[in-house]
């Protein structure tokens, strides 16, 4: 079943539009390999390819326990996790620009 999904996904790719137009990477270029080399099992080549992934998979996945739980210091987290994998995402396209 998820070899199915799998292939449904990467038949169904999106190329960039900004890259097409500039042939610059934006900062969310490998995101859609990411995710479906996660979903292979192929964490360290998902990592390689979008080190934010995972971060902002947890980041929603905390967003929506707040949504539930309230948690008391919630939405500081929130703010925190998210200037991290803002980060994160910064970071990287700016070492992807130098490299490529």
């Amino acid at each position: 079943m998820l070899d199915k999904i799998i292939l449904w996904l990467e038949a169904r790719m999106k190329p960039c539009s900004f890259k097409e137009m500039t042939g610059i990477e934006c900062p969310g270029c490998g995101l859609q390999r990411s995710v479906i080399e996660l979903l292979k099992g192929n964490l360290w080549e998902s990592i390689r390819l979008y080190p934010a992934l995972i971060p902002v998979m947890v980041m929603f996945l905390f967003l929506f326990l707040h949504l539930v739980f309230k948690f008391k210091w919630g939405a500081f987290t929130l703010k925190v996790m998210f200037i991290m994998n803002m980060s994160i995402i910064f970071l990287h396209y700016i070492y992807k620009l130098i490299i490529t």
